[in-house]
């Protein structure tokens, strides 16, 4: 046990608890509800990052740690939007949450089965991006409950007032928008994990191919 492992299995704890929050039973109320369960899921959003960071640096990489991560990751993620199909139904649909969590589902059977093969298939640029828009899409639809939009100034409805504002911020719109882009992005991140995966099993598989050649014509290795 290290401190990244920690901050891992602490982002594994913060699911339940997510789930409660976000639920019918919740002790919270009202925008008390959205503030804390915002916060508390991007305080765990930001361990994802932070304790890979802390394990490469400390040396401190084993394997319950690289077992546990892309678990927690999977759990953070999916349970948000399964618990966001009750909470704001308005905004997120069934089939987005099935959509999300089939591309983990699919992105992890592929890491399992390049591992079997001997070679990883590493975060691309575009899951980096879909790991971004996730959680502004789940931040934005947590308010989206309570906030149609935030105003900004006088009367501020952000501490308690109802007037206009001198700056108005769309909380609504930015949910839709944020969680209909997190799909589209997810869809590209899925076949971009496919399409380096299939490129790395059909090499494999052509010098897999040439060695059996090789063999038979008996050039198996030096001094064979």
């Amino acid at each position: 046990m290290n401190l990244p492992n920690s901050m891992t299995l602490s982002r594994i704890a913060v699911v339940p608890l997510l789930i409660w929050l976000l639920s019918a039973s919740s002790p919270l109320h009202g925008h008390a509800q959205e503030w804390v369960a915002s916060l508390l899921f991007i305080a765990a959003s930001v361990t994802d990052g932070l304790d890979g960071y802390l394990a490469r640096k400390r040396g401190q990489i084993t394997t319950m740690g690289m077992l546990l991560d892309p678990l927690a990751d999977k759990l953070l993620v999916t349970s948000a939007y399964i618990v966001l199909v009750a909470f704001d139904p308005g905004v997120v649909k069934p089939w987005i949450a099935v959509i999300v969590i089939g591309r983990e589902f699919l992105v992890s059977g592929l890491r399992t089965i390049a591992a079997n093969e001997g070679f990883t298939i590493d975060a691309s640029e575009i899951g980096k991006l879909k790991t971004v828009i996730q959680i502004v899409s789940v931040v934005a639809c947590i308010f989206d409950r309570g906030y149609s939009e935030w105003t900004f100034g006088p009367g501020s409805n952000l501490l308690g007032g109802n007037g206009p504002g001198w700056f108005m911020l769309p909380v609504h719109w930015i949910a839709v928008a944020a969680i209909y882009w997190m799909t589209v992005v997810s869809i590209i991140s899925a076949v971009d994990y496919f399409a380096a995966f299939w490129s790395k099993v059909d090499s494999t598989a052509k010098h897999a191919r040439a060695a059996k050649v090789l063999s038979r014509r008996g050039v198996v290795g030096p001094g064979l």
